[in-house]
């Protein structure tokens, strides 16, 4: 029975979520194995998941980095990465390993001589059709402002993506391997790339052969619905998370404009926000089942990132993304381009910009046309069935060489 070793590095939910979801789509013919840092355990919730341990930095290091703009890893923590790897290669013995965000797999799997397979956006692709980057909220955009900050960061950004490899690439010269250009580089090399995406929402050039897309990869909490779940009431419905990364500070200004829309709201606080319950009007819990909460909605807010974003939209239900960092921003602009709904600067995001972009969701069906067609791409591409088939390639090319 072939073994597969899932890699998460435990910094978002969605890096934890996505392995546990393609996890879970494989049957019981493989001999699955998972390992992360402990932090979004509720991920394997509900699952026969047994966790390897495997050290990380916290998501707050992570998110505190990613704001400031700084490299997300320091070369000394990346060296213990790659320590860290080769032991539980050496425990696991899988015949692949599957690796979400955890960049030291690039080392640490070469170094094993285990195929790697690393799950990523299309969006971050070197070979991305997106001709220009937007501008994240980091600390020079909260120091100038967007309309300053832009122009610098449209010069500066090819060097500041280099600066950002430069970490991984001194631990890959260790090991005799050779650097990489940049940042999108590092994010997506392995000897497959799997990409959690479609072309049609997320085009690519000239994609090299073993960059694959297996459609968007949805993950919701296994619970049981809430006791309110059937007293939901018969009006327009908007379904709320800022997740684990989103400006949480915003949410009451949310909930206010999608209120005196007409909307009764669905709000998932991911244990960050602490607004009240208004029977009829409000109905708030800490996790909430997303893909369900998606069919019943008719929008979604969140933070922009995929992972919620793509659940309405498999729903075809139009999305507001109020957005921090870039993969945010890289992943609604996709979105934006497909018409199926809006991105704002989370940092920026005032009250009547919300309202506006809230009321125009509502009254303009275009958004909820273009949401469904998003959907119908979506279906195209199962993830599970997709991701099953390319094991398998890869295992029989393994054992045909």
């Amino acid at each position: 029975m072939p073994r597969i070793l899932f890699v998460a590095e435990a910094v978002s939910l969605a890096h934890v979520a996505r392995p546990v979801a393609l996890a879970g789509s494989l049957g019981r013919e493989w001999d699955i194995a998972f390992a992360s840092a402990d932090q979004f355990d509720i991920c394997r919730q509900g699952t026969d998941l047994p966790r390897h341990g495997l050290a990380s930095i916290s998501p707050a290091v992570f998110m505190r980095r990613l704001e400031s703009g700084s490299p997300l890893y320091r070369r000394r923590e990346l060296e213990a990465y790659v320590e860290d790897d080769l032991r539980l290669l050496r425990d696991v013995k899988p015949d692949i390993v599957v690796g979400d965000f955890r960049l030291s797999l690039g080392v640490s799997a070469r170094v094993a001589k285990i195929p790697y397979l690393a799950i990523c956006n299309a969006y971050w692709s070197p070979w991305s059709a997106i001709d220009s980057i937007p501008l994240p909220d980091i600390r020079l955009t909260r120091v100038l402002g967007p309309a300053l900050a832009s122009p610098l960061f449209r010069l500066a950004y090819p060097f500041a993506f280099r600066l950002h490899a430069l970490p991984l690439n001194a631990v890959r010269r260790a090991y005799g391997l050779a650097p990489l250009q940049d940042l999108r580089h590092a994010y997506t090399d392995a000897d497959w790339t799997l990409y959690a995406d479609t072309p049609v929402l997320v085009p690519t050039r000239n994609l090299p052969p073993q960059h694959r897309y297996i459609g968007p990869i949805l993950w919701s909490p296994q619970m049981s619905l809430p006791e309110w779940w059937d007293q939901l009431p018969e009006r327009p419905l908007a379904y709320v998370t800022l997740g684990s990364s989103g400006r949480a500070a915003l949410l009451p200004r949310v909930l206010e404009a999608l209120e005196d829309a007409g909307f009764a709201t669905l709000v998932a606080t991911a244990g960050r926000s602490e607004v009240a319950s208004i029977p009829g009007r409000r109905y708030v819990s800490a996790y909430l089942p997303g893909e369900a909460a998606c069919a019943r909605a008719d929008l979604v807010v969140c933070n922009g990132g995929s992972p919620t974003a793509y659940q309405g939209l498999s729903r075809g239900k139009p999305v507001l993304g109020l957005c921090s960092n870039l993969d945010q921003f890289l992943a609604m602009g996709c979105v934006e381009r497909a018409g199926a709904g809006f991105a704002l600067r989370a940092s920026t995001a005032d009250a009547s910009a919300i309202d506006e972009r809230v009321r125009r969701l509502r009254d303009d069906p275009a958004y909820a046309g273009a949401a469904r067609r998003v959907q119908e791409d979506f279906d195209s591409y199962p993830a599970g069935l997709l991701f099953a088939d390319l094991v398998t390639h890869v295992l029989n090319s393994r054992t045909n060489a």
